[in-house]
């Protein structure tokens, strides 16, 4: 664990301390943050001190004193409600503010770990509360040279699948549900893995950005229908992190005027996401999650289709799809978070009209003094 590089981020941000509280796995952050896992749930709630400067301090329960011995720091113990506030008291006593896994209003929900009961425990300390998503970005969402790695092998494994799943609609009469169980035998034949998904989605089914095929109730593909596929997955090795993009196809030889003029919108939003993400890396100047989505947002919205794109622009990407760090977003939450370098997020603007949607996906890796779309990009509607 960084402790020493985590106390200099602490006394950058004006903070006295970063209190990580569990109970029950209730934040996998913190275990990751901390870099330490368990082999059981702990029963028992623990807390785990960094203080700005000195030596962590830890408080545990008696019956599970040991859960937090891989850790450094000296250790407190308490039994009772009582014992634990006043061991609560010990732990912050001299300290006026303290990062949590904690967002006001709950603005980052990724971060957002620790129950309201708990903040009011520490703050009837009279210490205040402030938020560690910053802190979380930068500890927990960067990436090392093994994920960029994983990431971009997952990415060659995936954009094979997404070629071959397009290029096996065509001529054949299939499904919706035939052709994500298509992707999903690609990914085991791969050594891939994946949360859920992947969405393949015909026509109106593609304007749910969340759509899912199922055996019992799945859309026959036929000639004139768009279909969409939004696949994700990552390799299966511990420590991976995900590849997760969308590509959408019209079957037949031209796509009707309509449809195209959609799908170069959607391209043009996305296009202008990444150049404002490219530009502002290479000029040094760091930009807000909530700037990318404006730069997509505005783009949609000048052409007309504004109501019809209704999710955020990108969200970030790590072990999880939906990873802890900024968000793309000015819409379902304003992330002031920047973008930070070794980190990567997707890129992904929709306009979803009630007859068909149409989305581009990419992911974008931002380096030291650069920011790459890390796979394939598409350029025009895949013919099928």
């Amino acid at each position: 664990m960084r402790i020493s590089e985590i106390q200099q981020a602490l006394r950058d941000e004006g903070l006295d301390g970063w209190l990580f509280f569990d109970h029950h796995r209730r934040d996998p952050l913190a275990y990751r943050v901390l870099g330490f896992e368990l082999d059981h749930d702990p029963t028992r709630r623990w807390y785990y001190l960094i203080p700005a400067a000195g030596e962590p301090i830890k408080l545990v329960h008696r019956i599970e004193a040991g859960v937090l011995d891989a850790l450094p720091g000296e250790k407190m113990q308490y039994a009772g409600w009582s014992a634990q506030r006043e061991g609560l008291a010990r732990l912050l006593a001299g300290r006026r503010r303290v990062a949590m896994q904690y967002s006001p209003r709950c603005a980052v929900p990724y971060v957002s770990m620790v129950d309201a009961g708990t903040l009011e425990l520490v703050r009837e300390t009279g210490v205040e509360v402030a938020t560690s998503a910053h802190l979380i970005q930068f500890f927990e969402a960067r990436w090392d040279e093994a994920k960029l790695a994983s990431h971009l092998e997952a990415g060659r494994k995936v954009d094979a699948v997404r070629r071959a799943a397009f290029a096996w609609i065509g001529g054949r009469q299939v499904t919706e549900w035939e052709v994500a169980c298509f992707i999903r035998r690609g990914f085991e034949t791969e050594n891939l893995i994946a949360d859920h998904g992947p969405i393949v989605a015909v026509n109106a089914n593609a304007s749910n950005p969340h759509y899912e095929p199922h055996e019992e109730a799945s859309a026959p593909i036929r000639p004139g229908d768009v279909v969409l596929i939004d696949l994700w997955a990552k390799l299966k090795s511990p420590g991976s992190v995900y590849y997760d993009i969308t590509w959408t196809g019209y079957c037949g030889a031209e796509a009707p005027g309509a449809v195209r003029n959609v799908f170069e919108v959607v391209r043009g939003a996305r296009d202008a996401a990444i150049e404002l993400v490219r530009s502002a890396v290479a000029a040094g100047h760091a930009r807000a999650g909530f700037e990318v989505d404006d730069a997509a947002r505005g783009y949609i919205a000048g052409r007309g289709f504004g109501e019809y794109f209704f999710h955020r622009t990108g969200h970030s990407i790590g072990q999880e799809v939906h990873g802890a760090g900024a968000n793309m977003d000015n819409l379902e939450t304003h992330d002031e978070r920047c973008v930070i370098p070794w980190t990567c997020f997707s890129i992904e603007p929709g306009v979803y009209l009630p007859e068909f949607g149409i989305r581009s996906e990419v992911n974008v890796f931002v380096g030291d003094g650069e920011a790459r779309v890390t796979g394939e990009m598409q350029q025009e509607l895949v013919r099928i």
